[in-house]
């Protein structure tokens, strides 16, 4: 009898250690959030900037476009990319930018930076905008695995693109930076790799540019750990509270992998120094193991800097002479 009553204190005690290790389901909803976007970022922003301009789509004969490829499929779920190379052709294979857009891993959508797309073509790097799927319809580590799969995908296609797979770069804004950190930082790890048809191709970058994106949810300086109790997008991603579950916030934190990067980083900043958690300790430990880590601030702009001029212009020379510099 006591070994029965023992037997069912361990099933009841398993049983509630294992809701407690369960990523909560609650904010999936399956239905498409759609309060970050541009037209209402501009109006917000507007007020204290009334001199930005929002950069628009402009497809141009010096980039040839093709949008809407599928890179996978999760069930009947299809993950699309948008695809934007130099018109011209070019003896040697062009290094290779995949850029992740941002919205709090819940919102947005990859139309974001397809101006960007279209200006860094225009240069001479093959440029891809990628979806990914959103905290509404998958929690960490999905978002991760997608943009793993979709880099193993221009792998697989480095000749139809004439694209240099050596010299491939992973670039973010905001959620989007932290998880191009996450995946550069990562690189050459099987971790987050999914398990999918490209499957034996790596997923590995050369390089990464974080665009407003966080080192760390645990760091002293991070914002989550300054709100421990708030539930913001980050806890709907991670799908715990950040007094739940420390492990994963730690585990989806760029930072943790610093020890082990040996990729150059470009930073682009806003003034909103909550955005840059963990970065100032990265550099430091870059530059004493001498990885080339290059930080650029924009004085006085919002978060969205990047999607607007006057910013646009120097943060695309910024990024331009960063590639050059790691890939001449």
């Amino acid at each position: 009898m006591k070994n029965k009553i023992l037997l069912l204190s361990l099933a009841l005690c398993l049983l509630a250690f294992t809701k407690v290790l369960a990523q909560s389901k609650e904010w999936l909803t399956d239905t498409p959030d759609t309060s970050f976007n541009i037209a209402r970022d501009f109006k917000n922003n507007i007020k204290k900037y009334p001199f930005i301009k929002i950069v628009p789509d402009s497809p141009s004969k010096a980039v040839t476009e093709v949008r809407n490829l599928v890179y996978g499929r999760v069930g009947g779920r299809e993950l699309h990319i948008d695809t934007f190379t130099p018109s011209a052709v070019k003896k040697k294979p062009t290094p290779a930018v995949i850029i992740i857009h941002g919205g709090g891993w819940r919102s947005g959508n990859r139309a974001q930076h397809i101006p960007l797309a279209q200006h860094l073509a225009a240069l001479g790097y093959a440029s891809f905008t990628v979806e990914y799927r959103l905290s509404t319809e998958a929690l960490y580590p999905a978002a991760v695995n997608d943009i793993k799969w979709a880099i193993q995908w221009l792998h697989t296609n480095a000749k139809r693109f004439n694209i240099n797979p050596d010299k491939i770069t992973v670039l973010g804004f905001s959620a989007g930076g932290q998880l191009a950190a996450l995946v550069g930082m990562t690189s050459g790890l099987n971790k987050f790799d999914a398990l999918n048809s490209n499957k034996e191709y790596p997923s590995s970058v050369q390089a990464v540019i974080d665009i407003d994106g966080t080192l760390t949810f645990v760091a002293p300086d991070a914002w989550e750990t300054q709100n421990q109790q708030t539930v913001a997008a980050s806890t709907m991603w991670l799908g715990y509270k950040r007094t739940e579950n420390l492990a994963i916030w730690t585990e989806a934190s760029p930072l943790t992998y610093a020890e082990r990067n040996k990729l150059p980083f470009l930073f682009l900043n806003s003034a909103v120094d909550r955005m840059h958690a963990g970065r100032d300790a990265f550099k430091n430990m870059m530059d004493k193991k001498g990885v080339y880590v290059r930080i650029e601030s924009f004085k006085d702009t919002p978060h969205t800097f990047c999607l607007y001029r006057p910013w646009f212009d120097p943060m695309v020379t910024d990024i331009d002479q960063f590639l050059t510099k790691i890939f001449k």
